[in-house]
């Protein structure tokens, strides 16, 4: 196929609002849904044996995640309102949830899963809406050690799908099935470059499978039995409305989970836009809320339809950073193929046929993969002896609840036994230590006042005082003053125009940080990423009126170390950092 394409130096062939021709669209949009589906049947049918759930409840919730899955797929590319991030960013089902939906499963049946998933749900649409209020305690550290505790809980369940048998199999054959597995899958991922890397886990799967039909243990007449084309019979789970101790015990578990899986929809909805575009853009904040808020659909949707929560799969950065191909049009075709593919039983039956010794290799490489990104979030985050503290003592407390080590007599009588869940005990001893740091913290000194012109000598009375009682020195409290000004200069700039603006606030944080002082300014939101615009300065003089605004920019990076610009539905999050040693001239 012959296409023209843009000449891009980023690498980016088509940006996210540019349409690619329709054949390259669709083949794109194929790959990467051949590439997850995969892992969308497989995640509920571990879920459903693990926990001894019915054939008919399997081809259900099969079926309604890959509808779902694709629903979703869609909302996320096309952005309906403030739902949808407006790239491509593929949904699926959450191997996050595989532990404690097996838990509901055996403790409450699948209406308590379903009844769980859409309650947790709301808190996801919670979170999308206030998302800048929860940025100091949802850190890094406290989602990579809970993401590693998922990776504790679930393996051993993995490892005991390995000892399933099959009438008539030798005894032998789940070992040699997992290790072809797993060798296949280690030896792509661990030496392939390139697209092949990303065919690894398909192409272990169809390895072990291969294996598995030599030992009889391949389930082909699932797949002869399955129609062409139609939909399972209708095993809808309903809701379990009793709000009974499992239901309590459990939500708290899922509720963490949730806000997990928002977490990394978060991480993948800020690297997808470094992707898609040939400048480097500012993360643009409100696509993040819109991410998130189409995440909580999808699992309210799946909450509804009886199946398993899904989320944003990491993969969609990757294939996009290789093809360079980043239209919002391939996650429309995505998700129509999901949905095509959902009403095709015979293809989902040839997935469900998987036996679970395949399954279980697969999962323990998924699961390694899990563990190692939580593992990288803590370690980019900055891993000083606090947060090493943080992440250490949580992760060993979650390890030591989950395998009933920790007072066991006491834990298990305890809410439920709400701290027998690791990752519930691990998270919220993670979350309470946070809260802990942030409380003890040194005190921040705050201004809050009306956003106008007017307010200008409120802040620099309000720093000159900070100065003054940290001991600043003459020239470092001048730079923070001139900051301070050109700060609140340019927020005002950046909200002017349109209708007559209803009255707004402005909170203003400053705190001592190594070496420098942190300004922390809270307004209603603007439309421009003033971060990008610093970035721009270099690339030419503005016209007209703008070179008023262009003087202030300036004047704002020659005085700080570091600008950096959160954008929310109606908030404005500007950080600027000015260090206490003076600073070159422009």
């Amino acid at each position: 196929m012959a296409t023209e394409l843009p000449d891009s130096r980023s690498g980016v062939r088509f940006e996210a609002d540019e349409n690619p021709p329709l054949p390259l669209t669709f083949g794109l949009g194929l790959q990467l849904a051949v590439l997850a589906i995969g892992g969308i049947v497989l995640t509920p049918a571990i879920i459903v044996r693990a926990a001894g759930g019915s054939d008919a409840f399997l081809a259900w919730a099969v079926f309604a995640a890959v509808a779902v899955s694709g629903l979703t797929t869609v909302l996320q590319a096309v952005r309906l309102g403030r739902i949808g991030a407006g790239y491509v960013l593929l949904m699926g089902t959450s191997g996050a949830f595989i532990a404690v939906s097996i838990t509901a499963i055996v403790e409450g049946g699948p209406a308590m899963l379903a009844t769980l998933i859409v309650i947790s749900s709301l808190f996801q649409f919670a979170l999308s809406t206030r998302l800048s209020l929860f940025r100091r305690i949802l850190t890094p550290t406290v989602v990579g050690t809970v993401i590693m505790l998922i990776a504790v809980t679930v393996m051993p369940i993995a490892f005991d799908m390995l000892k399933t048998q099959s009438d008539g199999a030798p005894a032998i054959a789940p070992a040699v099935i997992s290790a072809v597995t797993l060798f296949v899958i280690l030896g792509i991922a661990l030496k392939a470059t390139g697209a092949l890397r990303l065919w690894a886990p398909v192409i272990g799967v169809i390895a072990g499978s291969v294996t598995a039909g030599y030992f009889g243990m391949y389930d082909t007449p699932r797949i002869a039995e399955a129609a062409w084309i139609g939909i399972p019979d209708f095993a809808w789970p309903g809701f379990d409305l009793q709000f009974g101790p499992v239901f309590w015990k459990l939500l708290p578990a899922f509720v963490f989970v949730t806000l997990v899986g928002a977490m990394e929809t978060i991480g993948d909805a800020s690297a997808i836009q470094g992707v898609s575009w040939r400048k480097p853009r500012a993360v643009d904040f409100r696509a993040v809320q819109g991410a998130v808020a189409a995440d909580g659909v999808g699992n309210l949707l799946s909450g509804l339809g009886g199946t398993v929560p899904n989320t944003t799969y990491s993969s969609s950065v990757a294939v996009t950073e290789l093809t360079g191909v980043a239209a919002r049009g391939v996650g429309v075709a995505i998700g129509c193929i999901f949905v095509v593919l959902a009403f095709l039983p015979k293809a989902l039956a040839v997935i469900l046929a998987i036996p679970d010794a395949v399954v279980a290799a697969f999962l323990v490489v998924i699961l390694s993969m899990l563990f190692a990104v939580g593992m990288k979030m803590v370690v980019q985050a900055g891993l000083d002896y606090r947060t090493g503290l943080v992440a250490g003592v949580s992760f060993w407390m979650g390890v030591g609840f989950q395998n009933g080590l920790i007072f066991p007599q006491y834990v298990s009588a305890f809410a439920g036994g709400l701290l027998e869940n690791g990752m519930t005990a691990g998270g919220l001893t993670a979350v309470l230590m946070t809260l802990f740091l942030e409380l003890a913290a040194p005190r921040r000194r705050r201004v809050e006042t009306a956003f106008d012109l007017q307010a200008l000598p409120v802040i620099r009375d309000f720093l000159a005082d900070f100065a003054t009682r940290n001991g600043l020195q003459p020239e470092t409290a001048g730079r923070l003053d001139a900051a301070g000004e050109e700060t609140m200069l340019t927020l005002l700039r950046e909200n002017e125009g349109g209708a007559e603006p209803a009255p707004r606030r402005l909170r203003l944080t400053a705190h001592r940080e190594a070496g420098g002082v942190v300004l922390e300014f809270v307004a209603t939101g603007g439309e421009e990423n003033i971060e990008d615009r610093i970035a721009l300065l270099g690339e030419g003089a503005a016209a007209g009126e703008q070179i008023e605004h262009e003087v202030s920019l300036r004047l704002l990076r020659h005085l700080a170390s570091s600008v950096h610009h959160q954008q929310y539905h109606d908030t404005d999050i500007l950080t600027v950092r000015v260090d206490a040693e003076s600073r070159s001239p422009i």
